[in-house]
């Protein structure tokens, strides 16, 4: 196969069953690789969308920046849709967040500009903000409030798993939550098709979808600070929080047993499906997402 950009690349990822567990009887996790993107993560479908359709509905010229806060995912799928325009591009970055995908994206052509880890994405909002309102023929995505975001996942990530399943529905749908696009777009599919399907978000401790208090954690690219826009509580089945502890603990398991290098988001919706593998009869099918590859956070002591 020849292609002409490697954003042809991006989508049709692979399910793999995860083996090497105390599962009840013939029941099975299947979770969706999203490190086969060529930027590495889910965010690549993200960022296409995105720009694609600013520029159909004229928000965007060739001569615009985007500015976007992000953890560094998503800057790394808006940097590759950018690169066929060339346009420029300004990302805030909390402090706290791995220094690889900072320098992926740098080499994508973006700007970095820091704001406090104490301020949150929260912090890096208002500064993305402001940034926006100073520069000219600039344009703010904004993930965490753009109702693309979750149409990005419904259009294409809940259409391929049923694909990849031959047609079946799971019993259980298990994702976790950053700014909630993946979960909510997957979700709505799911539950259109069958409302027999459970949807179930993972949050690392320090988010608020299950009752508690925001504070810091480990576990990067998931985790709200405040319950997202376009996420609807009803197709919200169960919130598993899972610790970092727990997260890192399976993010090493997953490569020693399945020769899987996955971020640790991967890891805490790993442990949330084996959670919901003991809430569901034998034989249930539980599909989850592995958003990213370990490669990028190296840097955190991800296999301490």
């Amino acid at each position: 196969m020849i292609i002409q950009t490697v954003n042809e690349l991006i989508g049709r990822t692979p399910m793999m069953q995860i083996n090497g567990y105390d599962l009840p009887k013939n029941t099975r996790i299947l979770a969706k690789l999203e490190q086969f993107n060529p930027g590495g993560s889910i965010k690549d479908r993200l960022g296409v969308k995105l720009i694609d359709t600013a520029f159909k509905e004229g928000r965007i010229n060739k001569e615009s920046t985007i500015i976007e806060p992000t953890a560094g995912n998503t800057g790394i799928g808006l940097g590759l849709a950018a690169m066929a325009y060339g346009l420029k591009l300004i990302f805030v970055v909390p402090e706290k967040f791995s220094i690889e995908k900072q320098e992926l994206m740098r080499v994508l052509g973006a700007e970095i500009v820091h704001t406090p880890t104490k301020e949150g994405i929260k912090g890096a909002v208002a500064k993305a903000k402001a940034l926006g309102e100073k520069i000219e023929n600039s344009y703010l995505p904004l993930q965490f409030e753009n109702p693309v975001n979750p149409l990005t996942y419904y259009e294409t990530l809940g259409p391929e798993i049923i694909n990849d399943l031959d047609g079946e529905y799971p019993d259980s749908f298990v994702a976790g939550a950053g700014s909630g696009g993946t979960f909510s777009g997957v979700a709505q599919y799911f539950k259109e098709q069958s409302e027999s399907i459970r949807t179930v978000v993972v949050e690392p401790e320090g988010s608020i979808l299950g009752g508690g208090e925001p504070g810091p954690h480990e576990t990067e690219g998931i985790g709200v600070e405040s319950f997202p826009p376009f996420m609807k509580k009803e197709w919200i089945d169960q919130v598993y929080t899972i610790s970092d502890e727990e997260a890192f603990y399976y993010t090493k398991e997953l490569a020693r047993k399945n020769g899987l290098f996955v971020g640790s988001s991967s890891g805490a919706a790993f442990a949330a499906a084996l959670k919901e593998a003991q809430t569901l009869p034998a034989g249930s099918m539980i599909v989850t997402v592995f958003p990213d590859g370990s490669e990028r956070y190296l840097s955190k002591n991800i296999y301490k």
